[in-house]
């Protein structure tokens, strides 16, 4: 009995005793109320939360299960797996050509329709990975492979295991790029790879994932697919930027230390939508914008009862006013004669 059997066999059981649970208590479990990890389980028809494999040295995911609309789904689409567990993907043959890549490009398989086909991977760390079938990806043929605490344990969010974030506002930057559906949270990592030459906006003209949310010192990595002919990296504001190429396997690297947001664009395809973002956050995982200059500090009132001139105020106030004061001063003290009295007052004569 292979042991590869023996799991699928276990999946099928867990999934039962799952399935008898909740018709005994009447529950249900929608998608809506499972982790989407970012919207990228959003359109995916087969899936109702992640299945639980912990303890399994091995897991079968099947490539080509009914779904979306034909053969055209991994099952199960998420799966949470401990590190060095071998996650194996299997052909049923159905649905045409089809393979498993990764969200970040760093692996993949080859495009195949045979039945009984496989592709596996180990995954040793920590870490939620997102993985797509290229032909297929538009029809919701998507998974997640969750190892060990990384990720949501629940119906929570589900935000890569992190803390969850608004979407930042591109101010529409994003509209006429069609690999885009929201920002992959990076949030933890050392170094991030995006992929230029991605299939995208008609053809090898994307960066995968197109934007992405780091922590401030992050090392962000494009990596050339080789594809699509020559691209290169520059930034909306043209402070820093790589050279035109068109290698397999070149890269270009950049350290992110200032928050913000930080557009970019590939010169030659940037009208065809192959544009990307880093979102830096700030402290406290808060989104800053890096363009964000100092403001005038505003006058505060001050509580009522207190005077409205400060010790110095009053100090030059007053000097002044003696200044004004004075002739006046003078005056008055020459009208009046020694005694105090007026010159012309009839006093006491001895």
């Amino acid at each position: 009995m292979s042991r590869q059997g023996t799991c699928t066999r276990r999946t099928a059981l867990r999934a039962l005793g799952v399935g008898a649970g909740l018709a005994a208590t009447g529950a249900t479990a929608t998608a809506q109320e499972q982790p989407t990890f970012d919207g990228w389980l959003e359109n995916v028809g087969n899936y109702d939360g992640v299945v639980d494999e912990t303890g399994a040295d091995s897991v079968t995911v099947q490539v080509g299960s009914q779904a979306n609309g034909g053969a055209f789904g991994f099952s199960p689409p998420a799966i949470r797996v401990d590190p060095g567990t071998e996650v194996v993907w299997e052909w049923t043959g159905d649905g045409g050509v089809h393979n498993v890549l990764p969200d970040d490009g760093s692996w993949g398989s080859e495009l195949v329709d045979q039945a009984g086909h496989t592709y596996s991977r180990t995954f040793e760390e920590a870490q939620v990975v997102k993985y797509y079938c290229e032909p297929h990806e538009g029809m919701g043929m998507k998974g997640v492979v969750v190892v060990g605490d990384a990720g949501p344990s629940g119906g929570d969010g589900g935000g890569g295991g992190q803390q969850s974030f608004e979407e930042p506002d591109y101010g529409g930057w994003f509209d006429d790029v069609d690999n885009y559906e929201s920002t992959a949270n990076e949030t933890g990592s050392e170094g991030v790879t995006v992929q230029v030459g991605s299939q995208a906006n008609g053809g090898a003209f994307g960066f995968s994932p197109p934007a992405i949310r780091v922590d401030p010192g992050t090392e962000v990595v494009w990596e050339w697919t080789g594809d699509g002919g020559v691209h290169n990296v520059l930034p909306d504001d043209g402070s820093w930027g790589s050279e035109l190429v068109d290698e397999a396997g070149h890269t270009y690297s950049r350290t992110f230390e200032e928050p913000g947001i930080h557009k970019y664009y590939c010169e030659p395809h940037r009208g065809m939508g192959m544009k990307g973002a880093v979102v830096v956050t700030g402290d406290g995982g808060t989104d800053e914008s890096a363009d964000e200059g100092w403001s005038e500090p505003t006058a505060q009132p001050r509580p009522v009862g207190e005077s409205s001139i400060e010790p110095l105020e009053l100090a030059f106030v007053g000097g002044f006013g003696s200044l004004l004061l004075f002739p006046a001063l003078v005056g008055i003290a020459m009208a009046l004669g020694s005694d105090g009295r007026p010159d012309d007052e009839p006093g006491e004569r001895n």
